[in-house]
């Protein structure tokens, strides 16, 4: 019963292992900017290893990989079982600081293939646990299933398979895009709330000063405050966040002024997406007016979007003699949209047609 339990155990964290591990080195850039938001001041506040993340992402995804077909093959295994369980408990404590504080709202577990509440996700660590600890406490009967040199070359096998899959996702495009702004999709659609979609329930709080001292109160506490109390701010609790939409926070604006819906309904739209011109590829951007004036022939209009402030815009626009405009977006979506900085999307009314790393501007279709 025990060796049983223990090759399910084996069989069972193997392979979830595995499928975590590619999903996750599909877009390590993605599951970067996570680690990133666990860096940063109000979670872990770690911000010196925040230019560390992308280095790290691609080192624990590959690891990740590495250790499931280890276990599977049963090669190394104290090694192999003792990385398991440090790995799982670093884990464990972070979803379970994510879900008590409310810090990260998604671990990044699966990547954008499958979205986990923190609790989801700390519940996840906790099952997987339970089993990696019954392989700790039963590894007599994890045995090798081949010779150490057959082992040995399947283990290094997967670690230069995975390093070329980092390798090439890093340079190019994810190999399946799991986000919201896939080819094919309607960004207007995407944005829409279905007639019957569920309502966000937000409680108003009040703070008024009584006396010289902070107080709460209900909307419904109004008619009653305590005499010669001051008004000092509000706050909404979140009690439902109702349904989401898969796109929000999708804009594209100038000067104040909010271009989206007459970009959307652009016939044909090139945008060059970069989140961050300060770091930026410098042979991206070199590519990026040739490739206008291309566009500008076949009859497309070209835009740039990016977060970056306007002193940088200019700048960056003067050095590279860009003639196209950039329209600001948020950080976090652009992020989203596309990994690459800069990156290449074509939308025709508002659908995205066309998605291209910028190493890879050859392969688009005009």
């Amino acid at each position: 019963m025990k060796n049983f339990i223990t090759q399910f155990s084996r069989i069972f964290v193997g392979i979830l292992f595995i499928i975590s591990g590619l999903i996750k080195l599909n877009d390590p850039i993605g599951f970067s900017f996570k680690l990133e938001e666990y860096f940063s001041e109000p979670v872990l506040n770690l911000p010196f290893l925040e230019p560390l993340a992308l280095a790290i992402a691609v080192f624990m995804v590959i690891f990740e990989v590495v250790l499931g077909v280890m276990l599977l093959i049963g090669f190394q295994r104290k090694f192999t079982i003792w990385s398991l369980l440090l790995m799982i408990l670093f884990f464990t404590f972070l979803t379970f600081y994510s879900a008590y504080f409310n810090k990260v709202t998604d671990c990044g577990c699966f990547g954008d293939a499958l979205k986990l509440t923190p609790w989801e996700s700390f519940t996840k660590d906790i099952v997987l646990l339970f089993f990696i600890l019954i392989l700790f406490f039963n590894q007599k009967f994890i045995n090798p299933l081949f010779k150490n040199k057959i082992n040995a070359g399947i283990a290094i096998t997967s670690l230069v398979l995975c390093g070329f899959m980092a390798y090439w996702v890093l340079n190019h495009l994810p190999l399946k895009d799991f986000r919201a702004y896939k080819v094919g999709t309607n960004i207007e659609e995407g944005m829409a709330f279905p007639p019957d979609a569920e309502q966000a329930v937000v409680e108003m709080i009040f703070i008024y000063d009584v006396n010289g001292e902070k107080k709460e109160f209900s909307a419904n506490e109004l008619t009653n405050l305590p005499e010669g109390a001051k008004f000092i701010d509000r706050k909404d609790n979140v009690i439902s966040a109702g349904y989401v939409p898969p796109i929000h926070d999708f804009t594209m604006e100038k000067d104040g002024v909010d271009h989206t819906t007459e970009f959307l309904k652009e016939p044909k739209l090139m945008l060059f997406v970069t989140y961050n011109l300060e770091i930026a590829d410098v042979n991206g951007l070199q590519k990026l007016e040739k490739l206008h004036q291309e566009a500008v022939k076949k009859g497309y209009k070209v835009i740039g979007l990016s977060a970056s402030n306007e002193s940088i815009i200019n700048k960056v626009k003067s050095d590279y003699n860009f003639t196209f405009d950039y329209y600001f977006t948020d950080a976090t979506t652009l992020k989203t949209i596309e990994r690459a900085n800069p990156s290449i999307v074509i939308l025709e009314n508002g659908t995205i047609t066309q998605k291209v790393h910028h190493n890879d501007i050859d392969q688009l279709k005009l």
